[in-house]
């Protein structure tokens, strides 16, 4: 099984200027680096970082008190909707703290074995970030206990009444996972993590800053107006936010000589499906399967996910969250109900 192991510098370069010139409507080009996480624009420390202020402060607090007393950063979880920034954190986490994080999929780790592998191979203070963690197999889980809390490994030798437990001495490290469904993990698990932080849905005007930001990193002229019409269309999600000023990009490039000025960005957003609620066409399914197909609900999952042929762990990861948090969608123990907002936002009078 091969891993990637990326040591990540913290940059001590710091500027004052925001995300748009001063001199004109349009954002000051500069060239685009090389670095691999700008090239994913992912921000190197928290000076670039954006949002989630009460995450970073108290952040901030942790890794400074961890490197005066040269010792392994607490584990920390992150919870809350894909797309938030979450491995990011990880990746600065391990920036401010002069180390190398070893990152690795949930369910890439498919036995005792590879986690040992992993564990053994880490360094003193290291990140050893795990993405979705609630999707560990229950075996790893436990395996994964007495390192988290004593640092060893219980290596099983043998069968039967005469088998043996070898205790392998493991660095201090810091695990950091990462997860979009809390309620999956289990509480002895949860409970192992000294730090356990939640992120939440981003607000327009820093995703406007955001789509600025990446703006200059890819050299795309962007108006400010225009780098608000995209934040407010992006579920209140930076990835989707750099998604589709990647996408508005390409309209511009063919339509307007590279500019996305305020009308551009409207046009290719609703060519794109994206309405002026951010509202992409699976989002509308949704709703018009909850109100037209099953009466305006309540609803089962598995019913609603068959009505418009997506996985029930999708609808419920990736679309359902933002329509409960804008009142779209609400969850009962009956299922899910559509409220008087879908209706109106669909236009569809309720009977």
């Amino acid at each position: 099984m091969s891993r990637e192991t990326y040591v990540i510098k913290p940059t001590t370069q710091k500027s004052d200027e925001g995300p748009l010139s001063e001199d004109g409507p349009f954002t000051q080009l500069r060239k685009p680096t090389v670095d691999v996480l700008d090239a994913a624009l992912r921000p190197r420390d928290f000076t670039e970082y954006v949002g989630q202020q009460r995450v970073v402060d108290n952040l901030k607090v942790f890794v400074e008190a961890a490197n005066l007393r040269g010792e392994a950063l607490d584990h920390v979880l992150f919870c809350g909707p894909p797309g938030l920034g979450k491995t990011t954190l990880a990746h600065i986490i391990a920036a401010l703290l002069g180390v190398a994080i070893r990152p690795v999929g949930a369910p890439a780790i498919e036995h005792k074995g590879a986690l040992a592998s992993y564990l053994t191979s880490l360094k003193e203070r290291e990140v050893f970030f795990i993405d979705e963690i609630h999707r560990l197999q229950p075996i790893i889980e436990e395996y994964l206990y007495p390192a988290m809390e004593d640092y060893r490994l219980e290596i099983p030798i043998g069968e039967g009444p005469a088998a043996q437990i070898v205790h392998m001495k493991l660095p201090k490290f810091t695990l950091v996972g990462a997860t979009t469904r809390t309620g999956l993990l289990t509480s002895p698990l949860r409970d192992r993590f000294g730090i356990v932080l939640r992120l939440e849905y981003y607000n327009t005007a820093d995703l406007a800053r955001i789509v600025s930001l990446s703006a200059q990193r890819l050299n795309i002229e962007i108006s400010k107006d225009a780098c608000g019409e995209i934040g407010r269309r992006s579920r209140g999600t930076p990835r989707i936010a750099n998604r589709l000023l990647k996408r508005v990009r390409d309209f511009a490039q063919v339509k307007n000589h590279g500019q996305i000025t305020m009308e551009l960005a409207r046009q290719a957003l609703s060519k794109l499906g994206v309405d002026d609620a951010g509202l992409d066409e699976m989002d509308r399914s949704l709703l018009y399967a909850i109100i037209e197909k099953f009466q305006g609900g309540p609803v089962g999952i598995e019913s609603l996910a068959s009505a418009v042929s997506e996985e029930a762990d999708t609808i419920e990861d990736v679309y359902e969250p933002f329509l409960v948090q804008q009142g779209y969608v609400m969850r009962t123990p009956r299922g899910r109900i559509a409220t008087p907002a879908a209706y109106a936002h669909l236009g569809i009078s309720r009977s």
